[in-house]
């Protein structure tokens, strides 16, 4: 071989060998999987993130208006309901070390109510978050993070409205939070799952009027969720993500002014979600997803769109 033909196969060997700076598939798919679940995610030192998400959800149901007299159901009516729910949430991120990220949400929440034709527009619940990976991720080895929220009650509470003419757009109580998730990178694919448990802190001090008595203090049950999916990378522009969320939520407890108590009875909650994400830059990942609702609890099925807000002065 001549030394211009050896220089030629040198120059296309280089050529088709992975340059400094080239994507690899594993970037390519911890991207995807960053992009599809915020949750899992940690900041540089250093760096922020603002990222905004607007979701709606439907939820329609039966509502039985009887009476009961002398042990027989009269004026039985079954009225159809169904509640329009629209969230636009800002969320901001932090990271305090590189493997320490701090957070906050902030909802605006628009609802409407086909039935009563009620409607309201006003802030939801503002959740603070904190995200620590305790041991440094190795590629191709599962990734374990530890999570915790506080969730406040800056939203317009349940407990506080004339439940004929109102709605609300939070829960009416604080809530604390914490959990683990771990994931890992199967080449062309991220597996990933999480459990959590969320405390939710007593309320009093009311005065609402409900069925004729009034409301003074509500004591929230506990609540316990997992999940568990899976982001897979169909392109470097096209990304499908598919998880199922299970929750449950512990029976609420009511005491009126007059020593009554009644109980608000436990819920589970399931709910599948499928979210497509696409590049429409080399730094910016826009998700739509699709959620169903597994159990009566749930929402029929709901429509989100994310996508991160890049400053000039906010940068990773």
């Amino acid at each position: 071989m001549s030394m211009a033909q050896e220089g030629n196969v040198d120059e296309a060997r280089e050529a088709l060998s992975k340059q400094e700076g080239d994507e690899d598939s594993t970037r390519q798919l911890e991207e995807v999987f960053q992009a599809s679940e915020k949750n899992y995610s940690l900041q540089q030192k250093g760096s922020h993130a603002l990222n905004y998400a607007f979701d709606y959800s439907y939820t329609a149901d039966q509502r039985l208006d009887l009476a009961i007299t002398n042990g027989s159901v009269r004026n039985l009516d079954v009225v159809p309901s169904a509640t329009h729910n629209f969230t636009n949430a800002f969320s901001y991120d932090y990271g305090l070390l590189n493997n320490l990220t701090v957070g906050t949400r902030v909802p605006l929440v628009v609802k409407y109510d086909t039935q009563d034709e009620l409607s309201i527009y006003d802030f939801g619940d503002i959740s603070f978050t904190a995200r620590w990976q305790p041991f440094a991720y190795v590629p191709g080895k599962m990734s374990t993070t530890l999570f915790g929220s506080l969730t406040s009650k800056t939203g317009v509470s349940p407990y506080e409205i004339d439940i004929n003419e109102q709605l609300s757009t939070g829960s009416g109580y604080y809530s604390l939070g914490g959990g683990a998730s771990l994931s890992k990178v199967l080449d062309p694919v991220v597996v990933f799952g999480s459990v959590s448990a969320t405390y939710n802190l007593t309320e009093s001090g009311l005065e609402q009027v409900r069925g004729g008595r009034l409301l003074e203090q509500v004591e929230p049950g506990f609540g316990l969720s997992g999940s568990a999916g899976f982001a897979y990378s169909l392109s470097y522009d096209i990304s499908l993500s598919l998880s199922a969320q299970l929750s449950y939520n512990d029976e609420t407890s009511l005491t009126f002014s007059n020593g009554d108590q009644a109980m608000a009875q436990d819920q589970m909650t399931g709910f599948l979600s499928i979210s497509l994400g696409n590049r429409v830059s080399d730094t910016t990942i826009v998700n739509t997803s699709l959620g169903i609702g597994l159990t009566e609890d749930a929402p029929d099925f709901s429509l989100g769109v994310s996508l991160p807000i890049n400053f000039s002065g906010l940068k990773e």
